[in-house]
């Protein structure tokens, strides 16, 4: 008999988010360029915060996060009151479609876009409303007229993923200029680290009621599998998004490592200027080939190939020789592969690797 119990509308449609691959049946030890990793994992003080936290296992976390959010606001110099933290900005942004999304309203997100952003609409019983981007780029005018009385969250991610692109701070503030007040401009900037000068959106929450700026400790800071992110927010809305937070969402192991790791700036810094390297060398590589790359302002580089069937072919043989990327034909984007940037060793052979495949090596 059929099953009369059935979910709320818009659940079902939802595609389950599928990350990159980690694994090559018969290979040991495969090169993982698939999920943008820091493949120098965490700080030697994270990793440290990380043995002393084992004596605290027995023990609730606190329920306020203060010593992270503290950590926070004196690195980026910002207001410990305006953060939240959450398990990855993931968990950020499904609070932030829970509290404003909802039945009858409408959340943005651009062509290329984040999954999780469809996704969290979607649970939330929202519409999800997909913008066409400009050359893989966020349109802001697409944006702004996608724009009616539904919509009540607009997300972009600058740098994007899994483009590598990103918009100025002019077109940032055209946007948030553009939007009414009542529609929240949430800037995920879960890779503002690599792009050089840029604050993640910060400057544009402190002069406005209804931007939201996202951060994660998943990419530079070498933590993903902790789970640990973060936003930014006026007060107010700060003050919804806890009341929809589980009060132990962060357990103490996470909350101590990552704040040791905030605190570890010279770490950051170093990793930033080793990914710059990497990521132009590869780019460059991939340019000599004939392979079409965006300039991207991430940890990783997408490259567009003839069509999705040379992206297949190439990614086989890459597999072929223990290297994971990411085909990303769940982006829209059937003919590319994104490729994070290791260190030297790893993006020397990924380029070899492909250089093999064209025939020029």
């Amino acid at each position: 008999m059929a099953s009369a119990v059935r979910p709320r509308s818009g659940i079902l449609k939802i595609d389950l988010y599928q990350g990159g691959k980690s694994a090559i049946a018969g290979v040991a030890n495969p090169l993982k360029l698939s999920s943008n990793e820091n493949l120098s994992g965490p700080s030697d003080a994270a990793r440290e915060a990380l043995a002393r936290a084992v004596q605290k296992l027995h023990l609730y976390p606190s329920t306020d996060h203060g010593a992270l959010r503290a950590a926070i606001a004196d690195v980026h110099g910002l207001d410990a009151g305006r953060i939240i933290c959450g398990v990855g900005s993931d968990e950020i942004i499904h609070f932030l479609c829970q509290a404003y999304g909802g039945p009858r309203t409408a959340v943005i997100h651009t062509q290329h876009g984040f999954l999780m952003y469809r996704i969290s609409a979607l649970a939330s019983g929202a519409t999800p409303v997909e913008v066409p981007e400009k050359n893989r780029t966020v349109d802001v005018a697409a944006i702004l007229a996608a724009v009616d009385d539904k919509t009540r969250l607009v997300f972009i991610a600058n740098p994007a993923n899994p483009t590598g692109t990103m918009l100025p701070m002019v077109s940032l503030r055209a946007l948030a200029d553009g939007l009414p007040a009542n529609v929240i401009l949430v800037l995920d900037g879960a890779y503002a680290e690599f792009a050089a000068g840029y604050d993640g959106g910060a400057s544009l929450v402190s002069e406005r009621d209804n931007v939201v700026m996202l951060r994660t400790f998943s990419k530079a800071y070498g933590l993903g599998g902790m789970r640990v992110g973060w936003a930014y927010a006026p007060r107010a809305i700060i003050d919804v998004l806890n009341r929809v937070r589980g009060p132990f969402n962060l357990s103490n192991v996470a909350l101590d490592v990552a704040e040791a790791a905030m605190r570890d700036q010279a770490y950051i810094a170093q990793a930033v200027v080793d990914n710059t390297r990497g990521r132009a060398w590869l780019q460059a590589e991939l340019v000599k080939m004939g392979i079409d790359v965006d300039e991207s302002h991430a940890n990783f580089v997408l490259a567009r190939f003839a069509d999705e069937a040379e992206a297949r072919a190439v990614d086989a043989h890459l597999q072929s020789v223990g290297i994971i990327v990411r085909h990303v034909a769940n982006y829209g984007l059937p003919h590319a592969l994104r490729i994070t940037i290791g260190d030297e060793a790893a993006c020397r052979r990924v380029a070899y690797a492909i250089g093999q495949f064209k025939g020029l090596k």
